[in-house]
């Protein structure tokens, strides 16, 4: 359960701006999408490869 804290004469939108930091950090939504539909292992394994080759190129890059 996300509990958000207000203080006296907090603005409402600030607030809702806190729950939604809090809710986008718990990663429900993104656990959601992933169960819609079936991904096999192979390929789940195939796009982490491809992610950090990415992202190693990206690292090399900088340096």
């Amino acid at each position: 359960m996300i509990i958000v804290q207000v203080k006296e004469g907090e603005n409402i939108e600030r607030a809702l701006k806190k729950f939604k930091r809090k809710f986008e950090k718990t990663g429900v939504i993104r656990e959601l999408r992933s169960r819609k539909t079936f991904e096999k292992p192979s390929v789940k394994k195939r796009e982490m490869m491809n992610k950090a080759i990415y992202v190693q190129k990206l690292q090399l890059q900088d340096e």
